[in-house]
């Protein structure tokens, strides 16, 4: 009895280890692959944007996670490229409200626009806008918990734009040009530009500017 319940689980087994083969084998043969991470084409990297932020550690993370060669330096004139913030939005939008005038929906939108030169200010990316956008309940009744679920919803928010940047930076039109920078044009940027000063801010979007 005992055989032959161990050679049923061993039947068992080696079906599902067919089956499983035979599906990998119908993915491979539809061109399906498991995403990798994607380095970026260059390794030292400048930028305006303030690394002790949420935003700033969490974009320096990824950059390392995707593309352990690569890594941010304090001076334009270390850096192959200079990745500048052009402007990077948080606003909270009032997408409606009660019969008592009081807000009942919240629409939340991040906005990047950045740009990406080489030390000499020739253009590898132009100026290009990264958009992330969710809609949230909001109750007055609970505002610390409501004000609570907006900020973790910014900063999920960002992840996606960080995803977003990422694809950007590493993408096989970026490569091409980082290649063929000769044919690119030359534009003088200062030699010392400041990092940010911190995060865009949407509390001040809310009934009362934010005050509990």
């Amino acid at each position: 009895m005992v055989h032959t319940f161990r050679s049923v689980r061993t039947a068992q087994h080696t079906a599902r280890m067919a089956v499983c083969a035979g599906l990998f084998m119908l993915l491979a043969a539809c061109g399906f692959h498991l995403k990798e991470a994607t380095p970026i084409p260059f390794q030292t990297i400048y930028t305006n944007i303030n690394l002790n932020t949420d935003f700033g550690a969490r974009l320096r993370r990824s950059i390392q996670t995707n593309s352990p060669d690569s890594r941010f330096v304090d001076s334009l004139s270390q850096a192959d490229v200079y990745l500048n913030q052009m402007s990077n939005q948080q606003k909270l939008r009032q997408i409606s409200i009660d019969a008592e005038g009081r807000v009942e929906e919240y629409g939340l939108d991040l906005i990047f626009t950045f740009q990406v030169v080489d030390r000499n200010g020739r253009q590898v990316l132009p100026p290009t806008t990264l958009t992330s956008t969710r809609e949230i309940p909001y109750n007055e009744r609970v505002v610390q918990a409501k004000e609570g679920e907006i900020t973790r919803t910014f900063q999920d928010m960002q992840l996606s734009l960080i995803d977003q940047i990422m694809r950007r930076l590493s993408s096989p039109e970026v490569r091409h040009t980082w290649e063929n920078l000769s044919q690119q044009p030359i534009v003088k940027i200062p030699d010392d530009t400041p990092a940010g000063t911190g995060q865009p801010d949407w509390t001040d979007s809310l009934p009362g500017n934010g005050q509990l």
